[in-house]
């Protein structure tokens, strides 16, 4: 009778809910996602290629890379480059913001266009991030750790949780405030 209790505060509700979804979504991703699709090496490829649109538009020259299988080195020339490891995909932001949004209360048809949108900003974001960390590497390579494992995390995830706010602000269902008893 205490667990039931406990699974009405909506707070509790949501944070078990998110916490067990995310754990599914895991076990989904290692075992059959990842090693049965090609789904990273499609997102790493998209970052990869809006990374080398970018730097192209600033007027770099692409830093050429061998045929390794899939595109997942972006560089200027003659500098090298930086990989993009799956880690940094942004796939884990997507399933904890799309987590978020879905589990929190607000009105469904809001959903239909925010998560699609919030999505594709992400993915954005973190083709920004690396077209910045190649720029990184270009001028000061010794910078490039510092930036990658602290500033860009800082900028990503603040990014996402300004996300999550806006759809609590802007999206959310007001809850009915409950009533007390007349004295």
């Amino acid at each position: 009778m205490a667990a039931d209790s406990g699974l009405k505060n909506p707070v509790v509700r949501f944070l078990v809910l998110s916490v067990a979804l995310y754990a599914v979504w895991h076990l989904l991703y290692e075992f059959v996602l990842r090693p049965l699709t090609a789904l990273d090496e499609w997102v790493v490829t998209l970052l990869v290629r809006f990374s080398e649109i970018q730097l192209t538009w600033l007027g770099y020259p692409l830093q050429e890379f061998g045929d390794t299988g899939w595109k997942n080195q972006v560089g200027i020339a003659p500098s090298g480059g930086i990989t993009v490891g799956e880690p940094c995909d942004g796939i884990v932001l997507f399933v904890l913001f799309v987590l978020f949004v879905a589990l929190f209360p607000g009105k469904s048809r809001h959903r239909w266009w925010f998560i699609p949108l919030g999505i594709a900003s992400i993915h954005l974001l973190n083709s920004f991030r690396i077209t910045a960390l190649a720029l990184i590497f270009f001028y000061r390579p010794e910078w490039l750790a510092f930036n990658h494992d602290y500033t860009f995390t800082i900028i990503v995830y603040s990014y996402v949780f300004f996300l999550w706010m806006l759809w609590v602000k802007k999206c959310m269902e007001p809850q009915p405030a409950e009533q007390k008893p007349q004295p």
